[in-house]
C-alpha cells in the first residue's frame, strides 16, 4: 500500500513566492516595468488565473497572511489607479482621443479581472466594499456633461463591473450592512436604468456600435437587483419600488417580482399586526 505523502514545504514556499510576485505585477504594485509595460501586467494576470485554476498548492497558500495581504494591497492599488485616471478625464482636452479611451478602458479591464479572480480567493468583499465607497465619485465623473456623447465603452464597461458587484451582494456571497446595500442600489439602479436605453438606441442608429449590453447580462443584472431589493428593510424596498413604478424606463429592469413579494410580505405583516391587536383587545375585555 502506498503511503500518502505530505506537501513539500520548500515547494509550497516557491509556489507562494511566485503567486505573490504575480499578484504584485498583475495589480501594478511594483509600478511600471519598462521595457515590458502592459505586457508584463497582462502576463502576470494570466499566471494568477492559471495558478488559481490548475495549481493544487495554491489552495493551501491562499490561507497565508502574506498572500492575502498582497491581494488586498492589489485591490487597493487597482482601484486607486482607476480613480486617478477617471478623475483626469475631465481635465483631458481631447476626450475622443484613442489614447484617452485606451488608458481608462485598460483600468476597467483590470477591475474586471479582479472581479473574476477574487471570488476564487474568497476576497470579493474587499473589492465590493471599495466599489461601494467610490460609486458616487465614479458617477460624478461619468455623468458630467463633458462626457455626454463620448466614452461609451467606459459607460458600458462600468455596468459590467457593477453587475459583478450586484451579483455578489444580491445572492449573498458578499454580506454588507443594510445601509451599504441601500446605498449600492440607489447609486447604480438609476444609472443602469438610464444607460440601457441609451446604449440600445446607439446600437439601432449604428449597427457597428460595439458597446452593447447583451441579453444574458441584462437578465443577470435584473435578477441580481430583484434579489438585492428583497434583502433590504421594508421601507427602503418601498422607496425603490415606488420610484421604479413612476419611472419612464419601467420596462428595465423589471422589478415586478420584487414588487409582488413586497406586497405579499406587507399584507402578511399587516394581517399579523391586526390579529395581534385583536387578541390583545380580547384579552383586555376578558380581564
Amino acid at each position: 500500500m502506498s503511503r500518502m505523502t505530505r506537501p513539500n514545504p520548500v515547494n509550497l514556499r516557491i509556489t507562494k513566492d511566485i503567486f505573490v510576485s504575480a499578484v504584485r505585477f498583475a495589480t501594478s504594485i511594483e509600478g511600471p516595468c519598462p521595457p515590458f509595460g502592459d505586457e508584463l501586467r497582462t502576463c502576470a494576470q494570466e499566471q494568477v488565473e492559471y495558478m488559481l485554476g490548475e495549481d493544487e498548492d495554491t489552495a493551501i497558500i491562499m490561507a497565508d497572511d502574506e498572500v492575502r495581504s498582497a491581494i488586498r494591497m492589489g485591490v487597493s492599488k487597482i482601484i486607486c489607479l482607476f480613480e486617478m485616471d477617471l478623475s483626469s478625464l475631465l481635465l483631458d482636452p481631447d476626450l475622443e482621443s484613442e489614447a484617452a479611451q485606451k488608458r481608462i478602458l485598460q483600468r476597467v479591464s483590470d477591475l474586471e479581472w479582479m472581479c473574476n479572480v477574487l471570488p476564487k480567493m474568497d476576497l470579493m468583499k474587499n473589492f465590493v466594499s471599495n466599489w461601494v465607497a467610490i460609486s458616487s465619485k465614479i458617477l460624478g465623473v461619468i455623468e458630467d456633461k463633458k462626457l455626454d456623447h463620448v466614452m461609451w465603452g467606459l459607460k458600458a464597461k462600468l455596468i459590467e463591473v457593477t453587475a459583478k458587484v450586484l451579483e455578489a451582494v444580491g445572492y449573498g456571497s458578499v454580506i454588507l450592512p443594510a445601509l451599504c446595500r441601500v446605498q449600492l442600489l440607489k447609486t447604480w439602479l438609476p444609472y443602469v436604468r438610464k444607460m440601457k436605453p441609451l446604449l440600445d438606441s446607439k446600437a439601432i442608429e449604428d449597427t457597428g456600435f460595439p458597446y452593447k449590453i447583451d441579453e444574458d447580462l441584462c437578465q443577470s443584472i435584473e435578477g441580481s437587483i430583484v434579489s438585492l431589493v428583497l434583502t433590504l428593510p421594508s421601507n427602503d424596498q418601498a422607496d425603490i419600488l415606488a420610484d421604479w413604478i413612476k419611472s419612464q424606463e419601467v420596462r428595465y429592469p423589471d422589478l415586478s417580482e420584487a414588487f409582488e413579494v413586497w406586497c405579499y410580505r406587507t399584507k402578511s405583516a399587516t394581517r399579523r399586526l391586526m390579529e395581534g391587536l385583536e387578541d390583545h383587545s380580547d384579552a383586555n375585555i376578558s380581564i
